[in-house]
């Protein structure tokens, strides 16, 4: 285990939830792989917007429009430059299940059909599956499924043989929110377009937790969610190469997205903005900005270091009893994320008894079943990390998972 890169006993002050106290116990949470805890500056940023500039955006010359207008299109410059993206490419969504099925809508449907293929991994959460799964029933394409090796990486032999014709896209995690796989992308993206297959990028994990830069990425969309990178629930981000935006017909249809109606015909407006129909999450896109400023601060190749020893040192936590299966590649080849189970007792089980001693796991399917049958069970513990966790709290993890084997006889 290495020295600590950021000093997570200050940040932890800065998030408010952390002083609370579970059945007795200090809140230990390893959850942020389903959503992470909130700075202070991101819940202030929220409230100030109410408290001072509520107002619509794009719509009105009075003040309070024109404050709420510059805080919502400030909000897409600062993510733009975060992820190293063109603004006219960044639309605001709700998540980033919205932002896939929006890509699968928009782009896809309108393109390809019977003797057309789309592929997905067998790692995908069910926001990057299904969508293609439903695509593939409407429109008549096949859906094949790129194997994952016995590492828990993907199977780049069977991968490039599934993206040769007639295949049309790629769907693809970036980093496994059940095995913390971290998956090449940019070398994803040149075996992809040198078939003329695009790539479609679930980048969830990926943006809280590693420096991004989508031009260098080389895919043709990439969608994340800001209740996993500090930020407020109800904001996600789809980011699309501007020239394919543009020829995309829009995903939602009402205000803000038009530029002419008549009873004959609508016009569309510019991108981003087609995309934007109604009045969107402004709140959100304000504390998605502070939770931009935040990470900014901190430095993303600092939180990247920290949660890569966090995630070597519980493996090693973890995994020291041999009644414990932990899934996935090396502690050295993932990111933030420690998938597990304990033999003879069920994930249920464990993440209850974990929670008597204040320790907040996620125990099920992850939405992801058809990892699950691959793995050849039918849930594990996932324990996730934070800039804003500690070795501490690691330790207490392998404490209560003492308990458990000592409640269930393990």
């Amino acid at each position: 285990m290495t020295a600590a890169v950021i000093d997570p006993a200050r940040l932890r002050r800065d998030f408010p939830i952390l002083t609370e106290r579970v059945n007795g116990h200090p809140l230990v949470y390893l959850d942020s792989a389903a959503t992470s805890q909130k700075p202070e500056a991101v819940l202030d940023a929220v409230l100030d917007y109410y408290r001072s500039a509520n107002a619509n955006v794009h719509r009105g010359v009075h003040a309070l429009a024109e404050r709420a207008t510059d805080i919502f299109e400030g909000a897409r410059l600062r993510v733009a430059g975060f992820v190293g993206a063109d603004p006219r490419g960044v639309v605001f969504v709700r998540n980033t299940t919205e932002g896939l099925n929006l890509v699968a809508r928009a782009f896809a449907e309108p393109r390809w059909g019977p003797g057309d293929r789309i592929v997905v991994t067998e790692m995908e959460h069910h926001s990057n599956f299904v969508p293609w799964q439903m695509l593939c029933d409407r429109r008549g394409c096949e859906l094949a499924v790129a194997p994952l090796g016995e590492d828990g990486r993907l199977d780049q032999v069977q991968l490039e043989r599934l993206l040769a014709p007639p295949t049309r896209l790629l769907a693809v995690s970036h980093v496994s929110n059940v095995l913390g796989t971290v998956t090449d992308i940019a070398g994803l993206s040149r075996m992809a377009h040198r078939e003329g297959v695009f790539v479609c990028v679930d980048g969830a994990q990926a943006v809280p937790r590693v420096p991004v830069d989508v031009a260098g990425l080389g895919a043709d969309f990439y969608a994340f969610s800001g209740h996993k990178m500090l930020g407020p629930t109800g904001i996600g981000v789809l980011w699309g190469r501007p020239e394919l935006l543009e020829a995309m017909p829009p995903f939602l249809g009402g205000g803000s997205m038009i530029e002419v109606v008549t009873p004959e015909r609508t016009t569309w407006n510019e991108i981003p903005h087609k995309f934007e129909a109604g009045t969107p999450d402004i709140a959100g896109a304000a504390g998605l900005t502070a939770a931009v400023a935040y990470l900014e601060a901190v430095g993303m190749p600092q939180v990247q270091a920290h949660e890569a020893m966090l995630t070597h040192y519980a493996y090693e936590v973890v995994g020291d009893a041999g009644d414990v299966t932990v899934y996935g590649p090396p502690a050295a080849d993932r990111s933030g994320v420690l998938s597990f189970n304990l033999q003879g007792v069920h994930p249920h089980d464990v993440g209850t008894i974990l929670d008597r001693h204040g320790v907040a796991v996620r125990a099920g399917h992850h939405c992801c079943q058809p990892l699950m049958r691959r793995l050849g069970v039918a849930a594990t513990v996932r324990a996730s990390f934070a800039l804003y966790n500690t070795v501490e709290e690691v330790d207490a993890l392998g404490q209560a998972l003492g308990d458990v084997r000592r409640v269930f006889g393990a």
